[in-house]
């Protein structure tokens, strides 16, 4: 079934199931509105910059932002899925957000991690330095409307078409290089800038700047495993028998 059959269908049970809409809403709210091509298009201009870029600082303040709003919604389409399984908590209650901090802790924390940490490092305690790096971190979002466009796909019941295997790719392409190799990228940017080879580079800068590469890209392996596994699942698996015909 294409997309156009099933859009108006999936609007359909929307309009007469408030439910469904809240639910539907939510995700989609929380998976399609992520910021993915905004920082990547600000990370080009710092980049393409050969000198300190004002937007490297201020676009923080957007993320500070979107990160906060990124939990909230989380948590709003965390407590619309209990609601489906039996009687839930209410939405506002120690019990309800206990929940949700045990189901998504590792996004939470590295929310609140960027939030609490690499803020203001970014704004204050880096000084006039490390525009290019700060740029090399808002690449990373380049995955994001890919990731954004499986989850809808898959709101849309659209698991097994092209456009969801082809999107596939690009989510492990786009997460690999701006999330995996991008880390060694930097290292290696670095080593170039100060003539040195790249395995000289992590005793050569600060102790916490290996810390907090550490901790970025820890998560970003465990998610990488995580869609590489999902991959072999959706190619090595025939697609699903058409039964309406």
């Amino acid at each position: 079934m294409t997309c156009e059959l099933q859009l108006p269908e999936f609007l359909s049970r929307a309009i007469i199931s408030p439910p469904m809409l809240a639910q539907e809403f939510w995700e989609l709210k929380s998976k399609c509105h992520k910021m993915g091509i905004v920082p990547h298009v600000v990370a080009l201009n710092v980049l393409l910059s050969c000198n300190r870029h004002w937007i490297a600082r201020e676009y923080v303040w957007i993320v500070v932002s979107y990160m906060t709003y990124d939990i909230y919604v989380m948590y709003l389409c965390h407590w619309h899925k209990t609601q489906d399984k039996g009687p839930a908590d209410r939405k506002y209650s120690w019990e309800s957000l206990r929940s949700f901090l045990q189901k998504e802790r590792l996004m939470v924390t590295h929310h609140l991690f960027i939030l609490l940490i690499l803020t203001p490092v970014a704004v204050h305690l880096r000084g006039e330095r490390g525009d290019f790096f700060v740029g090399c971190i808002f690449t990373a979002e380049l995955s994001t409307p890919f990731v954004s466009l499986g989850k809808t796909l898959m709101q849309l019941k659209m698991q097994d078409s092209l456009l969801h295997k082809i999107n596939g790719i690009l989510i492990l392409v786009t997460f690999f290089l701006c999330r995996i190799l991008l880390f060694p990228y930097m290292y290696w940017a670095y080593g170039r800038q100060m003539n040195m080879s790249i395995y000289k580079v992590p005793f050569h800068i600060p102790l916490h700047c290996n810390v907090a590469n550490a901790f970025l890209i820890a998560p970003q392996m465990y998610w990488f495993a995580l869609i590489c596994r999902k991959a072999m699942r959706l190619y090595s698996s025939s697609p699903a028998p058409d039964r309406t015909r």
